[in-house]
């Protein structure tokens, strides 16, 4: 039998008592206790879900009456599909730039919170987003995981590593799950702790849409039809530029024509994410770039509240667990003071245990010993009620204090009772209080934690030359955040093998692994495989570092950049950038022009704490400012234009005018940064901050770093080089001590070698075996390796065997000349060539002849193993 929920409501006790949970789920005590409000979460959604139940039966029976195909929905609108052998499903077609997605939900994964298939062309992603049946203990942050997997299944093919199951995710996919999570995270509510899973999995892919920005709107429309209490729905979408025009998702042909790839998500009035690389794009042309995908992302999230309003769930408000409200004003009259003097403390690390040991004395307080406001009432005003009490007969009366009536009156003087908090409310409301407070300073005070004004950067050193065996290397200081960026030259081997569903290429010769020990923190951690942070912010660096590279043509190394966090203090993913710029040069990558990267905050209510109401933008913000702040903006390039860009915001979004302030700035931030100079040279100018490395990059190969020559040979020549079983290649190789060389079906052949003797060497022998021989050349001291009855093999350069016959191998005349003075072989069968030195013979077998020449032929010719050759046709 099913209880509605108003019988549930009257079944509940009243909200100051709490249940005995005997079966709450495995680990569970049996005697644990479930505050009503947290219990009342849990059950309104059964309810919920069962009257649902009981209505889906009902209108299955009534909406169809046969069977057959349905329609596709008109865009934007909700088509519901009833069918009395199954689940009733409901699916929406979305207008998307030049064509429509189509989302269908209720017929598959109907024991999850909600799911989703978004389908693009032919590619089909399926979002699903579960909770955890109890809520965590509280945080301050939200229990989600997010993760994505393109199955390679969805485009025919399967791994081609020894394992052919996928397992551990990809860096793509861990970018992937990024960009997933970062937009949702700040549309939670605080005080929601149930653990929520997002999954997606790229179950088709079609090779022309692309299934990353289909995944952010495929998990924002689940988390919108499930019980979770976001505040606002979200989507997602890219945004290229082909032909210096904007195109909403873009197709992948299009995109190799593009300047630009933004992935960004929002809400239908603000902005939450952006992710990005162009190559060195204005900052107006950015904000057009957004500007058009906010209009795209605004038509997305009103038609999904459309698909809400018709078959999402009953959002848990009422599972929201929040600290008490009077608990912030305890916080600030424990820590007031204090806390003011340990925010203008500028040592991050001295910052750090000042604020840990007055949150631990806040703690003590109020979890422990139990707080007295300072407003609660003394014992001197008392109520009359309080005071009075009533005489027993037996009492026994001292000093007097005996009234004639029945009435004993004794003052008593009360404490006021003592307030106690949880603890973990207690550093929750802590941390928001910290923020406060540091928000209020820069705001009232125009000074951030370390003095500085909003707008100025923090003090910058850099070296290069640190590593005597590294190919290049830098350390980079700003402030307290330092990166030691190391780079390594190496030969197409040491590429990066990529094995992804949607990448083509098969490897990349430009890397960037960024590392965050927690030694950088002062910390102890673990370590271990890089994880998603790190592989996020390696990325960022990566892609705001590979427009400056040379072609591969001019430079054909493959490069390697390696940035260890030292020290960190904000703007670490900045600081590898710098770092990594620097190294490039270091190892003598000639570089199209050096570029530098900044992290911008905002302060955006600044009303609340004095200000005039208008955000204020931070440059070159610190770890606290991010944690305080509402936004973490990171922008790199030179000073024309901007070749990466991440922003996450700690708020439910801002606006187009918040962003354009924060580029501008960036802008000039940068500029105090690099060099302003025509020839991208660094020169030391007092104003530029990175021409004061010192010592400065040396702008050369490293003595240790490989010699790669490249060099072109006609493409039908490539399999000489190579040889039978790659025989020829083996032997050039051990023959003249070179590390590897690589050839191409194009005719590319590339040499790596550690000293420039091996590397000519082989150099030489390349250019014999691949060499065409023209007419009228003479090559003397020919060896005559082998005759044949059609004619002789003779070696005219070292490794290069031609024959005389025409069409045989190599496809050209020869005439085999006897030495001066020699008597030539059958003079009556022999051909003179014009132009010759006299009594020199030419053996020529145009003619099919007899045996007996051949045996005659043969015995004379061993008889002589030198020649010269004269080439007479070249075929």
């Amino acid at each position: 039998m099913l209880a509605s929920p108003g019988m549930l409501h009257h079944l509940l006790p009243p909200p100051h008592l709490a249940f005995a949970v005997p079966h709450a789920g495995p680990g569970t005590p049996h005697h644990a206790l479930l505050p009503l409000s947290r219990l009342r979460g849990h059950l309104a959604p059964l309810a919920y879900a069962s009257s649902r139940r009981v209505r889906r039966r009902a209108s299955g029976t009534t909406v169809r009456a046969s069977v057959g195909e349905v329609a596709p929905p008109a865009p934007g609108a909700v088509s519901e599909e009833a069918s009395t052998s199954g689940p009733t499903k409901f699916s929406m077609k979305i207008p998307v730039g030049d064509r429509h997605i189509l989302v269908e939900t209720g017929h598959i994964g109907r024991q999850a919170s909600a799911s989703v298939m978004v389908t693009d062309g032919e590619t089909i992603v399926y979002s699903s987003v579960c909770l955890a049946d109890t809520p965590n203990d509280p945080s301050d942050f939200f229990p989600m995981s997010v993760h994505y997997q393109e199955r390679l299944s969805a485009a025919g093919r399967t791994s081609g590593g020894f394992f052919k199951r996928e397992g551990r995710a990809k860096d793509h996919e861990v970018l992937v799950c990024r960009l997933i999570d970062r937009p949702l995270r700040p549309t939670m509510p605080k005080g929601f702790y149930y653990e929520t899973q997002i999954l997606s999995w790229v179950f088709s892919y079609d090779g022309i849409h692309s299934p990353d920005c289909l995944a952010v709107t495929a998990a924002g429309i689940a988390m919108a039809l499930s019980e979770v209490p976001n505040k606002q729905t979200i989507a997602g979408v890219r945004i290229g530029m082909v032909n210096d025009q904007f195109v909403v998702n873009p197709t992948t042909e299009q995109m190799e024509d593009s300047e630009l790839d933004l992935v960004m998500a929002g809400t239908d009035s603000a902005i939450l994410m952006i992710e990005g690389y162009c190559d060195f794009l204005t900052e107006e042309k950015l904000l057009q770039a957004v500007e058009t995908g906010q209009v795209a992302i605004r038509e997305i999230c009103k038609a999904i509240d459309g698909l809400v309003q018709k078959c999402g769930k009953k959002k848990m408000v009422d599972a929201i667990d929040l600290p008490p409200p009077e608990l912030y004003r305890h916080v600030e009259d424990i820590s007031g003071d204090e806390l003011v003097k340990a925010l203008q403390i500028k040592e991050k690390i001295l910052r750090r245990k000042a604020l840990s040991a007055l949150e631990g004395k806040v703690i003590t307080i109020l979890s422990e010993q139990g707080y007295v406001a300072k407003d609660e009432p003394s014992g001197a005003s008392e109520n009359l009620a309080d005071i009075i009490e009533e005489e027993d007969e037996d009492e026994v009366i001292v000093d007097g204090e005996v009234d004639e009536g029945d009435v004993h009156i004794k003052p008593v003087s009360r404490k006021p009772p003592r307030q106690l908090f949880s603890e973990v409310d207690v550093k929750l409301v802590f941390k928001e209080v910290s923020s406060k407070f540091l928000r209020r300073r820069i705001v009232e005070g125009g000074k951030r934690s370390d003095g500085r004004s909003p707008h100025e950067l923090r003090p910058i050193n850099s070296q290069c030359r640190l590593l005597p065996r590294a190919h290049g290397s830098a350390l980079f200081t700003r402030g307290e955040t330092q990166a030691l960026a190391v780079v390594t030259l190496g030969d197409y081997q040491m590429a990066q093998r990529i094995d992804n569903l949607v990448d083509t290429e098969e490897s990349k010769s430009f890397y960037l692994q960024y590392t965050f020990p927690p030694s950088s923190v002062g910390e102890v951690g673990r370590i271990g495989a890089p994880n998603r942070r790190e592989i996020g912010h390696g990325m960022l660096a990566e892609r705001a570092l590979e427009p400056i590279l040379p072609p591969e043509e001019d430079f054909p190394y493959t490069i390697r950049v390696e940035s260890t966090i030292t020290e960190s203090n904000g703007s670490s993913s900045m600081a590898s950038v710098c770092g990594g710029c620097l190294a490039l040069q270091d190892a003598g990558v000639p570089i199209k022009c050096p570029v530098a990267g900044i992290a911008m905050g905002l302060v955006l209510d600044t009303l609340e704490f004095g200000g005039d109401g208008m955000p204020l933008i931070l440059s070159d913000i610190t770890g606290s400012e991010d944690a305080s702040g509402d936004m973490d903006f990171k922008v790199a390039g030179n000073e024309n234009g901007i070749s990466a860009f991440q922003m996450d915001i700690k708020v439910v979004g801002i606006t187009l005018p918040i962003m354009e302030q924060a580029l501008l700035q960036a802008r000039d931030g940068r500029k105090h940064i690099l060099i302003v100079s025509s020839d991208f040279a660094f020169h030391c100018l007092p104003q530029d901050e990175m021409s004061k490395c010192s010592p400065p990059p040396a702008k050369v190969l490293s003595l240790y770093a490989p010699l790669i020559h490249v060099m072109k040979v006609k493409p039908n020549k490539v399999n000489l080089i190579i040889g039978s079983g790659g025989k020829t290649i083996k032997s050039i190789i051990e023959e003249t001590g070179v590390d590897a060389i690589d050839t191409g079906d194009d005719g590319t052949v590339k040499i790596t070698a550690r000293d420039l003797s091996s590397l000519e060497k082989s150099k030489t022998i390349i250019a014999n075996l691949t060499m065409v021989p023209k007419v009228g050349e003479i090559y003397r001291n020919c060896e005559i390796k082998s005759i044949a009855p059609y004619g002789a093999f003779v070696e005219i350069a070292p490794g290069r065997e031609v024959s005389r016959y025409q069409n045989l191998y190599f496809n050209f005349n020869i005439a085999c000349i006897m030495h001066k003075g020699e008597t030539p072989p059958l003079n009556d069968r022999c051909t003179w060539l014009i132009g010759l030195p006299r009594n020199e013979c030419v053996v020529s077998t145009n003619k099919f002849l007899s045996n007996l020449f051949y045996r005659s032929f043969t015995i004379i010719c061993f008889a002589y193993t030198m020649c010269r050759v004269y080439v007479t046709s070249v075929s």
